[in-house]
């Protein structure tokens, strides 16, 4: 039985390929993907010298870097030989589709590199961001150190990050919300009812 988990690897990377073959002119690669579909490897290693080249500009056009082009021609000419046979001809040319499918993975890996860096700075923010204790050594010449402590243990786990984060690490609440992974208005809502429940604590305290 023919493996169609795993593409057949042609001699050639894909843009090698490409560059090798490519002419400007894509051919007829109805009969070719039919073939392929089948679990034809010759057949799919013609598909692959035909639009490899094509398919590396449009992945190169948005990551920028070969490296990672590269990578993502690979993904996506493996992704045309596990789903050839999804392909319908009345939505479009072959040379439509798998280049539809490149572009998508390419902007597929540039959303999941910001999710990286953003993940990535989120994660900063918290580190750097000072514990409520050590908060209140900080402020002790405003307010005494027992009082703060004891206010802000009244706070909720949410109340007391969220006014820690913008009070003492001077983040707005946009900052905040990017920070926690929350919605700006859940930010502003902790904000206003921690800054309720910290004040309402230290006027009551002797």
């Amino acid at each position: 039985m023919t493996d169609t988990t795993t593409a057949p690897r042609p001699a050639a990377t894909a843009p090698e390929a490409g560059r090798a073959r490519h002419t400007g002119t894509v051919p007829d690669l109805e009969p070719l993907l039919a073939r392929v579909a089948l679990g034809d490897h010759d057949a799919f290693a013609g598909l692959y010298d035909a639009v490899a080249g094509p398919v590396y500009g449009v992945v190169r056009a948005v990551l920028r870097d070969h490296a990672q082009s590269e990578e993502v021609v690979q993904d996506v000419l493996t992704e045309v030989w596990r789903t050839a046979p999804r392909y319908r001809a009345d939505r479009g040319t072959p040379v439509n589709w798998i280049l539809t499918l490149a572009h998508r993975r390419a902007i597929d890996r540039v959303r999941s590199a910001e999710a990286r860096a953003a993940r990535e700075q989120r994660a900063a923010r918290l580190d750097r961001t000072p514990a409520y204790d050590h908060v209140t050594e900080q402020v002790e010449d405003l307010l005494e150190r027992e009082r703060l402590r004891t206010a802000l243990a009244s706070l909720t786990d949410v109340q007391r990050q969220a006014v820690t984060l913008a009070y003492y690490r001077g983040l707005t609440c946009r900052q905040v919300a990017e920070t926690l992974a929350v919605p700006l208005g859940t930010v502003k809502t902790r904000l206003r009812d921690g800054l309720i429940r910290l004040r309402a604590s230290l006027t009551a305290a002797p």
